[in-house]
């Protein structure tokens, strides 16, 4: 089987979705820096996802994430929140429910971010139900992968399942939690491993300093 070929770029919406960024981010990055993190993270969802109709919206999150984790590493006012790095193989089952859950019981309190070692093309099935079922908000889950921005400002990173890939930096605190994949799973099975994991995100909340 032939492979699929990485959609063109859309130089005209990215240069929009640039400009948008970069007023949000004015004063801290330029609208080249903003540009190019862009275009970079419309390659790097490109590379795996299974449809491409919302690619550039997507990689426009995916940029504000980079974004607002080099803003962290430079001290900006207001970036100051404890950042947490979710990490699985593919990210598209356990760190998404894992960050999904922790952001809605922590909003501005925690800076959250997942991503996959090897992204997955799409979320597993299911899991976009069961976060919904926990009040949490699942329209933000998409697999994405691991930059070096995030990784950088992550004050913790919690892996679940990557192995050898799990991405290593000095001086950060990091958990491994061993969560069932809920890949292939029946719905109950996966209300289990979101449940285990929201278990583990109380514990973490209590470990987390007060803001």
């Amino acid at each position: 089987m032939s492979a699929v070929p990485t959609p063109a770029l859309p130089d005209e919406r990215l240069a929009a979705g640039a400009a948008r960024l970069a007023t949000r981010h004015a004063g801290r990055f330029g609208v080249e820096t903003v540009r190019s993190l862009l275009t970079d993270s419309y390659r790097r969802l490109a590379e795996t996802a299974s449809v491409t109709t919302h690619l550039v919206v997507l990689a426009e999150r995916l940029t504000t994430e980079r974004l607002d984790a080099l803003a962290h590493a430079h001290g900006a006012p207001g970036s100051g929140l404890p950042r947490v790095l979710f990490v699985c193989s593919h990210n598209a089952g356990r760190s998404q429910l894992a960050a999904a859950l922790l952001q809605h019981r922590a909003p501005g309190q925690v800076a959250v971010s997942s991503g996959g070692t090897h992204p997955a093309p799409e979320i597993e099935p299911h899991i976009e139900r069961v976060l919904s079922e926990a009040g949490a908000d699942p329209t933000a889950a998409f697999p994405k992968p691991l930059t070096d921005e995030v990784v950088s400002a992550s004050d913790i990173v919690i892996t679940m399942g990557c192995g050898d890939a799990c991405p290593i930096m000095p001086g950060r605190r990091y958990l491994d939690w061993p969560v069932p994949d809920p890949d292939g799973a029946p719905i109950n099975v996966v209300r289990e491993i979101r449940d285990v994991i929201n278990a583990r995100i109380t514990e973490l909340l209590a470990s987390l300093p007060s803001t």
